[in-house]
């Protein structure tokens, strides 16, 4: 299931400040985006994805608003364009996100997309976009789960 919201969809919408001092994981997934879509998390399945406008995840820099999506079941965020520090805790947490330019993709719709390629097939409406290249290393971050998980397969990090 594919939802769709507008521009300038700041980490306070996403997952609200009162809820950032949680270590519980279901707490952040059962409030996410409730004060923009009071229903989004009775009803998001894991594999659904968020797109939306431009500048998403804009304000605070705080990782919980990706990790409250990906707890949530958030496979993907496609977006117009992303707040950097959204965009790289993101990646940093393994939650794909693409920047298209420009999209007409509705709510509910069924997409497919490939990370490798950065393409997204709308296959309700027929159309074909192209993201942003995603670099390299940053699909190999997804692929193992996220930044630490990256780190501990290649062996550049260790945890004492």
């Amino acid at each position: 299931m594919v939802y769709v919201y507008g521009d300038n969809i700041d980490t306070d919408r996403i997952i609200p400040g009162k809820y950032t001092k949680t270590l519980d994981l279901s707490t952040l997934a059962d409030h996410v985006l409730e004060d923009l879509d009071p229903e989004f998390s009775k009803q998001v399945k894991q594999g659904d994805i968020i797109v939306a406008g431009g500048n998403f995840g804009c304000g605070s820099s705080r990782e919980q608003a990706p990790i409250a999506l990906k707890q949530a079941g958030v496979e993907l965020v496609i977006a117009k364009d992303f707040a950097r520090i959204f965009f790289r805790n993101a990646i940093n947490i393994g939650l794909p996100v693409l920047e298209i330019g420009d999209h007409t993709i509705h709510k509910g719709n069924k997409i497919e997309y490939d990370l490798q390629e950065g393409s997204v097939k709308d296959l309700t409406d027929n159309k074909e976009y192209s993201a942003t290249q995603l670099p390299q290393i940053m699909i190999d971050i997804l692929q193992a789960g996220g930044l630490v998980p990256y780190l501990k397969i290649h062996k550049n990090y260790s945890i004492s």
